[in-house]
């Protein structure tokens, strides 16, 4: 038969090439790989970019939140489109627009042409991702095989941000920070190559899409994000920050009032319904926020602070990574014999005393004592957190809600993170302002005439005290994200009341969730 009849007597949406799961899911996983890696690649090449297109330190946060607000805010809808149009066509539209986004990125010369290149970055994870989960369960018989892929997906899914974190000191110490961002290309257009080659798409289902939901919800959280960061440069008076905060509260509640009457919302309000599921939303976005707005100002600390190289910054958070992976295996093991809640309690209590601890940072402080120590607590309890949280958030919801569950839990995280940073901004902002006060005439007495020339240029402070600016804000700034993780803490001691026995049938299913 020739190879031409073989084409033809293949069924609409088969794979060329079928038979070589190995491939289909090395193709699978390097998508995932790279959309979970670019959240952290970035943060290691921050001061570059910061230096290189002359970010101010508020807006700085924006290369990152452009990105996960994007992605949390679109991630149920890339999902929902996945069902509709088809699996594979939409994962493919993803890879193409997110490789596009990276190139666009890696050439901006702007701080605008950045942060839009992130936006589309976001939108293209945002496809791409959830529908690469989705693919494992067409691609895979049920059994063994299939659980196999959920574990590598998994893998990735966790060891992802180390990776980004050390891929990006390389990167940036070798080559150019614009390589964080030109690095996907290659792999974008080879996973865009290899999809139809060894991956089948799937059934297309009728359904509908919520639009409206998305875009009101993604836009009304980045109205509130900018208000936020807006906030820590103008000040609270701010008509602008104002406004901003007053358009978010109507695109939100515009959000709830059309998700109640959606027929295919994109976000079942039922699932807020349970307590356990609400509490559990709720610790996350608390969490999240005290951890993405740690890890952004620990990687300025040690470089501008404490003058690491971004090689060397990239090894200094492997460590977290760790003991991150080690609290998550203890709870994925003692989960079914004690229960969520201890370790939703213990993880959300380290966390607090790890951000208590980083509160006392100081432009003196150690990597070991200063930033270390305290990593380590934080991410032993985040660990803690992860499986446990995942699991729950899916105990007691029917098989086929169970990814809608999972999915606005990954969502609330992304979110939860930009709005943390946010927050944590404009407290870093109004603290910095103050302590620029009091550094002034140290500054102008003790200045070098050259200090004082590029000062008039740049208007940042140079070192010694610049460092005490940066230590006094990002100091200040974790006392907020203390008390976002006392919010977790509260959560799981008040509402959360799951049962062991509530889990016995959701055995397995913490692996795929933590995509």
């Amino acid at each position: 038969m020739t190879t031409s009849q073989l084409i033809k007597d293949q069924k609409p949406g088969a794979a060329r090439r079928e038979g070589h799961p190995g491939i289909a899911l090395t193709v699978i996983a390097a998508c995932q790989l790279m959309v979970v890696l670019d959240a952290t690649i970035v943060n290691i090449a921050l001061p570059h970019i910061q230096e290189a297109l002359k970010f101010s330190t508020t807006d700085l946060t924006w290369v990152v939140s452009a990105y996960t607000l994007t992605f949390g805010g679109l991630l149920l809808l890339g999902g929902r489109a996945g069902d509709i149009l088809g699996r594979r066509r939409v994962f493919m539209t993803g890879i193409l627009l997110f490789t596009f986004a990276s190139l666009l990125g890696g050439l901006a010369q702007e701080p605008w042409q950045l942060l839009a290149a992130r936006v589309l970055q976001g939108v293209g994870g945002a496809i791409a991702s959830p529908t690469s989960l989705a693919l494992i369960t067409t691609t895979f018989p049920e059994g063994p095989e299939r659980n196999r892929a959920f574990g590598v997906f998994a893998a990735v899914s966790a060891g992802g941000g180390a990776i980004g974190l050390l891929a990006g000191g390389m990167l940036t110490e070798w080559l150019d920070w614009r390589w964080v961002l030109f690095v996907n290309v290659p792999i974008g257009v080879l996973i865009a190559v290899l999809t139809p080659l060894y991956i089948s798409d799937s059934e297309r289902h009728k359904g509908r899409f919520d639009i409206a939901g998305a875009m009101t919800s993604t836009a009304g959280m980045a109205l509130l994000v900018y208000g936020f960061i807006r906030a820590a440069d103008e000040g609270w008076r701010d008509s602008l920050a104002i406004g901003s905060f007053g358009a978010a509260v109507v695109l939100l509640l515009a959000f709830a009032f059309i998700e109640s009457r959606a027929k295919e919302p994109i976000t079942p309000l039922r699932m807020f319904a349970d307590r356990n599921r609400s509490g559990t939303y709720v610790i996350m976005l608390s969490l999240a926020a005290a951890m993405f707005g740690m890890f952004f100002y620990i990687v300025l600390f040690v470089q501008n602070v404490l003058g690491y190289s971004p090689i060397k910054a990239g090894l200094a958070f492997l460590p977290v990574t760790v003991v991150i992976a080690a609290g998550a295996g203890l709870s994925q093991r003692f989960l079914p014999v004690l229960g969520p809640k201890p370790f939703m309690l213990a993880g959300s209590a380290l966390a607090v005393i790890g951000l208590g601890w980083q509160a006392l940072i100081s432009s003196d402080s150690s990597y070991v004592g200063g930033v270390l120590g305290p990593m380590l607590v934080f991410g032993f309890g985040m660990g803690l957190n992860f499986v446990t949280l995942t699991v729950t958030a899916v105990s007691g919801v029917a098989q086929h809600e169970a990814g809608a569950a999972s999915g606005l839990l990954n969502a609330t995280q992304q979110v939860g993170g930009s709005l943390g940073l946010s927050i944590l901004t404009s407290v870093f902002g109004s603290a910095s302002k103050d302590e620029a006060e009091k550094q002034m005439p140290n500054f102008l007495a003790d200045g070098s005439a050259e200090q004082k020339a590029e000062f008039a240029k740049t208007q940042q402070l140079p070192s010694p005290w610049g460092h005490e600016v940066l230590a006094q804000g990002i100091s200040t700034g974790f006392i907020a994200a203390a008390a976002m993780a006392v919010l977790a803490l509260a959560t799981a001691w008040l509402v959360i009341r799951v049962r062991k026995s509530d889990l016995e049938a959701l055995a397995g299913t913490a692996g795929p969730g933590l995509g």
